[in-house]
């Protein structure tokens, strides 16, 4: 089965069980590769849905001060695409049974070659990417490359998107939609916009595939307020300040951090 099918069937599963589908977020090599392995290896003990890794880019335009330091600091160690896809590889062969879904900017994968990439993803066994710089109307050569290859390609929607302009991007989103929360950059917020489970619910009834909602997730009060209403939860920013405040012994601290999110709300 095509991986982003095997997505989009583990989030249903998880909805059906009624077991919190978290998506942690962290940038791969902060603060150091061998940190992030240990990271990675500490969540998959909270059983996420699958983990967005990130791959760094000097101009994160859609990210907010605390991924963008994240990503200053995993710079430092000049990582390259084929490294990160070694990384992967080498993760999935120890065992590592959860899904990873690369998040990084179009120009890091044009550069490095479309279809290039998508083989490379293919062999290292990533499921897919989530591309935010990349709109539907010239993402055309992105999907040419992946046509019947089978990675997901996760799309954003955004809260100032038309009813039209969703079923556009849903119809061409695999593996799941994700709905940015509020507009602007990501970033742990103390309050979330006000009508996100009216917008939630209507874009929910617009998509073939499953919603997941981030930017701005960070307590358990905002998984217990979205959990009904949406497929999965983005935890991010507020994972990359535990990283960034502990370094080393982030590990456990971020293992301890997710699983008081689920289980302060199962």
């Amino acid at each position: 089965m095509k991986r982003a099918k095997l997505l989009e069937k583990r989030i249903q599963f998880f909805k059906e069980k009624e077991e919190i589908a978290l998506i942690p977020y962290l940038t791969c090599w902060d603060p150091d590769l061998k940190t992030t392995e240990a990271i990675l290896w500490e969540m998959l003990e909270v059983n996420p849905v699958c983990i967005e890794l990130g791959f760094p880019f000097s101009d994160p335009v859609a990210d907010g001060p605390t991924i963008q330091k994240a990503i200053v600091r995993a710079l430092a160690h000049q990582p390259t695409l084929e490294a990160f896809f070694e990384f992967v590889e080498g993760l999935i062969s120890k065992g590592f049974s959860v899904p990873l879904v690369c998040m990084t900017y179009y120009n890091i994968i044009y550069h490095f070659g479309l279809e290039r990439t998508v083989s490379y993803a293919l062999d290292s066994g990533l499921s897919g990417f989530i591309i935010p710089d990349l709109p539907i109307e010239e993402a055309g050569p992105w999907l040419k490359a992946n046509n019947k290859k089978g990675l997901a390609t996760i799309f954003l929607v955004a809260p100032t998107s038309s009813e039209e302009r969703v079923k556009k991007i849903a119809k061409k989103s695999t593996g799941f939609l994700y709905y940015v929360s509020l507009t602007g950059i990501t970033g742990a917020r103390e309050r979330l916009p006000e009508d996100l489970i009216y917008r939630l619910t209507q874009i929910k009834n617009l998509s073939p595939v499953p919603v997941a909602v981030g930017f701005g997730i960070s307590k358990s009060e905002h998984i217990k307020l979205l959990n009904p209403y949406a497929d999965a939860l983005v935890v991010g920013s507020a994972v990359v300040n535990i990283i960034e405040r502990e370094a080393q012994r982030a590990p456990q601290a971020v293992k301890n951090f997710l699983k008081s999110l689920k289980n302060e709300n199962s």
